[in-house]
């Protein structure tokens, strides 16, 4: 009986600590979950409050990116407005240059007299020795870019392209290295054709090579490389035939490009109201050399070193026997006259014009002078572009 007792107070026991850890458990479960939930509310409140600010941050970033854009705007719209403002100062600084010119240091009627009696003396000089009298009778140096005129735009951006000085017909040297030559009866009609549609197409018997053929009188003069050498040919426009050609005083192997902004063109041909000259350099020169050529035999009856430096040179031109050295950089900017040479020493520093371009698009691949008009004909980038000059005289004439 009491075996019965003990164990029923014992079955008893067991049950009710039993259900003291079953609730204890619950208990705790019930505990984390509440931490849980207390947490998700937390970092669901967080996440509403971050996407706030997120909002906003987009919504300012959006207004602070505007505002930039803006003041990009006004910023590029004033770098033009200065650019176009250094363009007219530069301009008013090239006239007033060419109308207040800087005085001598002695007195002009002495400095006349002295260069006088020194070309009177290099003349009998010359005589004596080499038999060269004065080169050039022309007395016009280029004091001003006076206008300028975009005619047209080709594909290529090297070429050339002039005007027969006797007559109206214009002739394109399109690229560096082909055989056909295209002939226009006017500027008007050249800028008014589709590409090459009114043209009259000449085929020449060799391609030419560079940038440096010329047309004077009926003639078109260019440069062809034939094995090591260079020639300069001489091919009549109206009988479609090769008159004449010499081969130039420097080989293939030793020449190089007379302009480094420019470096397909070996010799560079030009006239003017004297004739025909050569623009070129040899291996051992870092200058750009003239030689005066006989329009007629092509023989070279003159040379000098002009002494302008061939490094960022782009072209050249020649009037009145005065060479015109055209300067730029490797990122194209402004193009300048820097070096003038005068085959008779009469042009002096102060005389020198300091001629500066409109800036257009890039590098002149060609620039030729017309001596009856007093125009050049540039090849800017593929824009063919008429520069009108403007003239004075010689002061030591």
């Amino acid at each position: 009986m009491v075996v019965a007792l003990l164990f029923c107070l014992a079955m008893v026991l067991n049950l009710t600590s039993g259900q003291y850890y079953y609730q204890g458990l619950m208990d705790y479960l019930e505990n984390r979950f509440l931490a849980i939930e207390d947490r998700m509310l937390i970092w669901h409140e967080q996440s509403n409050r971050y996407n706030v600010e997120l909002r906003d941050f987009k919504k300012m970033t959006a207004v602070f990116i505007e505002g930039l854009n803006q003041e990009h705007g006004t910023l590029r719209q004033d770098l033009e407005g200065t650019g176009v403002r250094v363009d007219r100062v530069e301009r008013e600084i090239d006239y007033i240059e060419t109308q207040n010119p800087a005085r001598p240091c002695v007195g002009q009627a002495d400095r006349i007299v002295d260069v006088e009696v020194k070309m009177h003396e290099k003349a009998e000089q010359g005589k004596e020795e080499d038999g060269y009298s004065r080169v050039s009778d022309c007395v016009d140096i280029v004091s001003t870019i006076r206008a300028m005129k975009i005619v047209k735009r080709m594909d290529s951006p090297k070429g050339t392209w002039t005007k027969d000085a006797r007559s109206s017909k214009v002739y394109i040297f399109n690229g560096t290295a082909e055989d056909t030559l295209y002939e226009f009866t006017s500027v008007l009609d050249f800028s008014a054709s589709p590409e090459m549609a009114d043209s009259r197409p000449i085929r020449l018997p060799s391609p030419w090579s560079g940038t440096g053929s010329a047309v004077f009188n009926g003639f078109a003069y260019y440069v062809t490389e034939e094995a090591k050498e260079l020639r300069v040919m001489k091919y009549d426009l109206v009988d479609g035939t090769v008159t004449d050609s010499a081969v130039f005083p420097v080989e293939v192997a030793d020449h190089r490009p007379v302009y480094s902004l420019n470096t397909e063109t070996a010799v560079d041909l030009a006239a003017d109201e004297e004739g025909l000259w050569a623009l070129y350099a040899t291996g051992e020169s870092e200058s750009i050399n003239l030689a005066k050529m006989d329009m007629d035999s092509l023989d070279i009856e003159q040379m000098w070193d002009t002494r302008c430096p061939r490094e960022n040179a782009e072209a050249a031109f020649v009037v009145c026997g005065t060479v015109y050295v055209v300067y730029n950089t490797r990122v194209p900017s402004r193009s300048r006259v820097q070096c003038v040479f005068d085959v008779n020493d009469m042009v002096t520093i102060e005389e020198a014009p300091l001629l500066y371009f409109p800036r257009r698009y890039g590098a002149h691949a060609s620039l030729k002078y017309n001596p009856q008009e007093k125009y050049l004909y540039g090849w800017d980038d593929g824009y063919q572009i008429i520069y009108k000059l403007s003239m004075k005289k010689k002061l030591l004439v």
